[in-house]
């Protein structure tokens, strides 16, 4: 089975994490951050991975801390769980409509980090979660996972509807790129033999 599990402590957050990229999008998150907690939880239904995630930060200070550390460590979990990369797709999209939203995300799972982050939020804030933490989150993730994302707001004005479309959105992308494909299942998807 394709898992991992992760743990990560500094002295702002404390992270216990476990990914299976097989799974049927079970979870079980706790973050401190109830729009956080949400979001993932959307990502790993919709990825139909099963996640387990806790994370002790200071948000008595503001919720920048969880929310990237917890993004670097689901990057990390991803890139332990992938190991090789063999017989993986690479590469997914998806274009994903969140009522008045709609979000286009791609990957490739290239061994290179890089964001490429192209949307406007309307808002500062969703409840008491700071809209601009969106984009901490995926650039923690693909540092850690070692991939190049983009994601693009092709239309929108509600930011928690945009928000909610990046997730969903990336979650169906990432599942596509790291399903296994059976006619490949015993090589490296790069001319280079490496990922």
């Amino acid at each position: 089975m394709r898992t991992s599990e992760i743990k990560r402590k500094t002295a702002e957050t404390d992270i216990a994490l476990s990914l299976n990229l097989d799974g049927t999008g079970i979870s079980s998150v706790q973050t401190g951050c109830g729009f956080l907690d949400h979001m993932l939880t959307l990502f790993a239904s919709h990825g139909r991975f099963d996640l387990t995630l806790s994370c002790k930060g200071d948000t008595y200070v503001d919720y920048h801390h969880t929310v990237e550390d917890v993004g670097i460590a689901l990057g990390e979990a991803f890139y332990a769980a992938l190991g090789d990369k063999r017989g993986i797709h690479r590469y997914g999209d998806t274009v994903l409509p969140m009522d008045e939203a709609l979000i286009l995300t791609a990957v490739d799972f290239s061994g290179r980090a890089f964001l490429g982050y192209l949307v406007e939020l309307p808002t500062e804030k969703v409840g008491d979660f700071d809209t601009e933490l969106c984009e901490e989150f995926w650039y923690g993730f693909v540092r850690k996972a070692e991939c190049a994302l983009h994601i693009r707001m092709l239309s929108g004005r509600n930011s928690h509807h945009i928000i909610e479309g990046i997730f969903k959105s990336a979650a169906r992308t990432l599942r596509e790129a790291v399903a296994v494909d059976a006619a490949f299942a015993d090589e490296i998807p790069s001319t280079k033999g490496v990922l």
